[in-house]
């Protein structure tokens, strides 16, 4: 029996949703997220919403304001950077690691993301989806379950801080055609360094 939490299902449903609005821009940086009203929206209790929120704010794209509420997570630029500069030394480290353990099958799962990314055009949600699902694949490979944690726990608020730029059709394209460059980076394809590589693709970003 279910104990006094909302059904896992549906507060998986609440958090899907209410993250597809933070990474679509619904729900700006620095916006109030009202419990009530979300609840009201959904015809739901408060409940789920509430757990929803919570699981939100340990991925790090809600913060939790003391009295105030919860937000959606606002970034700096100067945090981005820190934050940046942090996972180009951890994300290295991930990328080393998965080239040496890469199997047929985790190889499979990226050509076809790269081909996905490559041929992509539609939203912005999709785009951010396909580039956040490569990397969590890449640090998955390097079979160091703490470092693929960390690494999604630093990256998350990146992501959703990236809604606020308006960048072009073109430069979206381009940066997810990158992601080839990256890969055959890491299967040695290009003899270039990874971590230059991996510099000019967060570059990008």
């Amino acid at each position: 029996p279910q104990g006094p939490g909302a059904p896992p299902t549906l507060r998986a449903h609440v958090v899907q949703m209410l993250s597809a609005g933070i990474l679509s821009g619904k729900y700006k940086p620095g916006d109030r997220l009202n419990e009530s009203q979300i609840a009201r929206e959904l015809n739901i209790s408060r409940i789920p919403v509430r757990e929803a929120l919570s699981q939100l704010q340990e991925q790090g794209l809600v913060q939790n304001r003391e009295r105030r509420g919860m937000f959606v997570t606002h970034i700096t630029s100067d945090a981005v950077l820190q934050i940046s500069s942090l996972r180009l030394i951890l994300e290295t480290e991930a990328l080393r690691l998965a080239r040496a353990r890469i199997t047929p099958e985790i190889l499979a799962e990226l050509e076809a993301l790269v081909e996905q990314m490559e041929n992509w055009d539609g939203s912005l949600l999709d785009a951010r989806g396909l580039d956040l699902q490569f990397h969590r694949t890449l640090w998955r490979a390097s079979g160091n379950p703490y470092l693929e944690r960390t690494l999604y726990g630093l990256v998350i608020p990146l992501f959703a801080h990236k809604t606020l730029e308006h960048v072009t059709h073109d430069a979206r394209r381009w940066r997810m055609s990158h992601h080839r460059t990256l890969l055959d980076a890491i299967m040695g394809r290009s003899g270039d360094d990874l971590q230059a590589v991996l510099v000019t693709h967060l570059r990008m970003s």
